[in-house]
């Protein structure tokens, strides 16, 4: 059952079906009901991979095929998402291009969840700790230097000013996934779309990535956007000029997705996922009614 797709979309659909009824009953509330189908949904693909992770190791399956059992599952998943979704609260333009971009970067993780090559899922560093980091590191500059006291003491009084402005519980460090292969460790962002409003968040993947800088050269960022992004992106060409992150845009990041992985997610979505044919016929008729089949890609 875990490569049969159709199979797992009918599995899904069930469970959905089942609680639906139940979750109209106790709330009329579309949103509602719509947070509580995806839970559902949801609890019934981790559990599903749960079995299948028991029946792995039973079975002594080796990552590429637990991979592409973890691809079909999710899959499955998300197409009944979509559809019990939309029976509840039907999509329009901005909710289901979202949407799609939401459910593509963790489906992409799963690649680096279950690599095929070699490397290691890390956690990332907490800012206070960086921060004490290079208060330390200024600090004892400061005081190797060959001047009095007093000059010490302003140097470090002014180097402080800064830091004093800084709230570092709004600076995270924390990317949407973390890992160490061959000695560098690489600290990457998926975006489904760069939009023309990308000022607050470019400045703030700087600031990361210039943090990240002054950890180390074994420290590396790196954005994936899912969407073919032109030239006349500003922010999105502020990123790729800064020197600071490495940046994929849509068949690129795919490559690099397998340079990491080993495993060819490109040629498994060209395979396996047919949004159109396998979207049931109430959701394909509404999306094909309000022009957003085209969106329905990876």
């Amino acid at each position: 059952m875990y490569a049969d797709k159709t199979a797992l979309i009918n599995f899904f659909r069930d469970a959905a079906s089942r609680n639906l009824q139940e979750i109209q009953r106790v709330s009329a509330d579309y949103k509602e009901q719509a947070k509580r189908i995806n839970a559902v949904i949801r609890i019934e693909k981790d559990k599903t991979i749960e079995q299948m992770l028991q029946y792995a190791e039973a079975n002594q399956l080796g990552n590429g095929e637990v991979l592409n059992y973890v691809l079909y599952i999710t899959y499955a998943s998300y197409v009944v998402m979509l559809e019990f979704r939309n029976k509840v609260w039907p999509y329009e333009y901005m909710a289901f291009a979202r949407r799609i971009g939401e459910l593509w970067e963790p489906f992409c993780k799963e690649a680096f969840y279950y690599s095929v090559k070699p490397l290691t899922i890390t956690e990332p560093p907490v800012f206070d700790d960086v921060q004490r980091t290079m208060k330390q590191s200024a600090a004892d500059y400061i005081d190797s230097l060959a001047v009095d006291s007093q000059t010490k003491r302003m140097l470090l009084y002014h180097y402080n000013i800064p830091w004093n402005l800084v709230d570092s519980g709004g600076i995270q460090l924390g990317l949407d996934l973390h890992f160490e292969q061959n000695g560098i460790r690489y600290n990457c962002d998926f975006k489904s779309g760069f939009s023309s409003n990308e000022k607050g968040n470019t400045n703030r993947l700087l600031l990361v990535a210039s943090i990240y800088r002054y950890l180390g050269q074994t420290e590396k960022t790196i954005l994936f956007v899912r969407q073919n992004e032109d030239e006349n992106n500003h922010y999105l060409q502020t990123l790729k000029n800064s020197g600071l992150w490495e940046v994929f845009c849509a068949e690129d990041v795919y490559a690099k997705i397998y340079e990491f992985t080993g495993f060819h997610l490109r040629s498994w979505l060209d395979s396996n996922a047919v949004w159109e044919n396998d979207i049931d016929d109430q959701l394909r008729r509404h999306l094909k009614a309000e022009g957003l089949i085209k969106y329905l890609t990876w």
